[in-house]
């Protein structure tokens, strides 16, 4: 299969990769923030994986937002 350029995109694949792209971006930024600042007792699971997960796009980083942290300490 042949490389594609932006200029060949269609125009609603350029539409979505400019919503979609973004998102990740915050998303990503979000969940980095949070691991950085949360104590270990408070994720769900050991934060090396979640480290590994976060950039695995689109669907680490709203995981462990969603599933990977908690909110009582120790738990």
């Amino acid at each position: 299969m042949a490389h594609q350029h932006w200029s060949d995109l269609p125009r609603w694949q350029k539409a979505g990769a400019l919503v979609v792209a973004p998102a990740e971006v915050v998303l990503t930024t979000l969940a980095v923030i949070d691991l950085i600042r949360r104590p270990s007792a408070q994720v769900r699971g050991p934060k090396a994986l979640w480290w590994a997960g976060i950039f695995v796009q689109p669907l680490g980083p709203i995981a462990y937002l969603k599933w990977g942290r908690s909110a009582k300490p120790g738990a």
